[in-house]
């Protein structure tokens, strides 16, 4: 089974300029089956109120494995993806379960982004393009890539996994992962260079 690599290809502090940057990535390989999906760690109960509210379509999951098995009355099931609407307005004794990941998966282009970019605040997220498609470049001894073809867009953090915080957003382009030649570094700078950028960092592996 193939797996991909992240390359970083641009950092700033500006969240607005890290999403234009993301997009014109995405734009690059986007198709009609392309998707996006958004995540976020939430550390307090009030931001879990507040993102409740703002964000009533999407779904909050507990992955702490020391969390009660017996939630608290009125509460959800939260080890599963619990519906925003389905969380109470009184969230006390839901401490253990936290911190909570709030996330809506496979929405269409264009219909998320911008919203939670803008309420997600300080804590640790991703926006990440799914189903895109890079083509072939064959100048440069390039394949076309549809399995691996994705763009991540960290806010306030420098990791894919969520759980390195930063006062920066980072701008992640992924490939798929080969084994020497140097395939992915390449293949990594040649689709930076198509929006202007270059590559700035190490890769993330999966």
């Amino acid at each position: 089974m193939s797996t991909d690599v992240a390359y970083p290809v641009f950092r700033t502090s500006d969240r607005d300029l890290a999403l234009r940057v993301a997009r014109q990535m995405v734009a690059f390989g986007a198709q009609s089956c392309s998707q996006v999906s958004v995540e976020a760690e939430v550390p307090t109960v009030s931001e879990v109120k507040r993102l409740r509210d703002v964000l009533p379509e999407s779904w909050f999951t507990c992955w702490n494995m020391d969390a009660p098995v017996v939630l608290p009355p009125g509460i959800p099931d939260l080890t599963c993806a619990a519906p925003a609407r389905e969380l109470p307005d009184d969230l006390a004794g839901t401490e253990a379960y936290l911190p909570l990941t709030v996330s809506m998966l496979d929405q269409p282009l264009g219909s998320i982004e911008d919203r939670f970019a803008a309420v997600i605040g300080p804590h640790q997220a991703g926006i990440h393009w799914s189903s895109l498609s890079w083509p072939e470049a064959p100048e440069r001894d390039l394949y076309g890539e549809e399995n691996h073809a994705e763009v991540t867009l960290l806010l306030n953090c420098d990791s894919r996994e969520l759980d390195a915080p930063a006062d920066t957003h980072l701008v992640l382009v992924h490939v798929r992962r080969c084994n020497g030649d140097g395939y992915e570094d390449r293949f990594a700078q040649w689709l930076a260079e198509r929006i202007g950028q270059k590559v700035v960092g190490p890769p993330q592996h999966a």
